[in-house]
C-alpha cells in the first residue's frame, strides 16, 4: 500500500510541474493562464511565447505523463495502479498544487501516456489527426477527434479492457475540462458550431 500511495502522489506532483507557466514567466514575464486562450498548454505557449518554448513545453508535459507510468512500474505497481498513476499525472497538470490548482486541459500528458501504452495506435491517430486538420485547420479539434482512436485500439488491437476503460475515462476527463473553453467560443461566435470547429487558416484563434 505504501508504494501505491507513493506512486500516485509522486505522479500527481510530477504532473503539477507547470512547464507552460514557467516558460511564459521566464521568456516574457507573463502568466500564460491570463493571455490568449488562457490555457496552460502547448498551443497557447506557441501563440503567446514562441515556437521553441512551445516545443519544450510539449516535450516536458508529455514526459510528465510517461514518467508517472515508468515510476509506478519501477515501484512494482500492478497495471491497474499504473493507470491510476497516469491519471493522477494528468489531474496534476490540470489542477497543479503549485498554482492554486489552476492549470491546463491535460491534452499533452494524456496523449503521451496513451501513445506510450498503445504505440500500435500511433499511425491511426496520426492519420485521423491529419485528415481533421486538413478539413478544419483547427489544431485542438484535430487531436481531440483523433483521441477516439485509443479506446478502439485498446479493444481491437490490444484486447485490453483496462486500457479501453482507462482511455475512455481520460477522454471524458479532458472533455469535461474543455467545457468552459467551448462555452467561451460559443459566446464569441453566437453559438455557430461551424465557426467554432473550422478555421480560415492555421493561425486563426477564437
Amino acid at each position: 500500500m505504501l508504494n501505491i500511495a507513493i506512486g500516485i502522489i509522486a505522479a500527481y506532483l510530477l504532473g503539477s510541474i507547470p512547464s507552460a507557466y514557467i516558460a511564459g514567466r521566464l521568456k516574457k514575464g507573463i502568466d500564460i493562464r491570463k493571455v490568449g486562450g488562457k490555457n496552460m498548454g502547448t498551443l497557447n505557449v506557441y501563440y503567446e511565447v514562441g515556437l521553441a518554448e512551445a516545443v519544450l513545453v510539449l516535450i516536458v508535459d508529455g514526459a510528465k505523463g510517461i514518467g508517472a507510468i515508468l515510476l509506478s512500474r519501477w515501484l512494482g505497481l500492478p497495471v491497474a495502479w499504473q493507470l491510476v498513476a497516469g491519471f493522477a499525472a494528468v489531474a496534476g497538470h490540470c489542477f497543479p498544487v503549485f498554482l492554486q490548482f489552476r492549470g491546463g486541459k491535460g491534452g499533452a500528458p494524456a496523449l503521451a501516456i496513451l501513445l506510450f501504452l498503445m504505440p500500435l495506435a500511433t499511425p491511426f491517430f496520426v492519420a485521423i489527426a491529419v485528415i481533421a486538420l486538413i478539413i478544419t485547420r483547427n489544431y485542438v479539434f484535430c487531436y481531440s477527434v483523433a483521441l477516439i482512436t485509443f479506446p478502439f485500439a485498446a479493444r481491437l488491437i490490444y484486447d485490453s479492457q483496462p486500457l479501453m476503460f482507462f482511455s475512455i475515462a481520460l477522454l471524458l476527463f479532458l472533455g469535461i475540462n474543455y467545457i468552459p473553453r467551448f462555452r467561451e467560443m460559443s459566446t464569441k461566435t453566437g453559438g455557430k458550431w461551424n465557426k467554432i470547429i473550422k478555421r480560415s487558416n492555421l493561425k486563426e484563434r477564437l
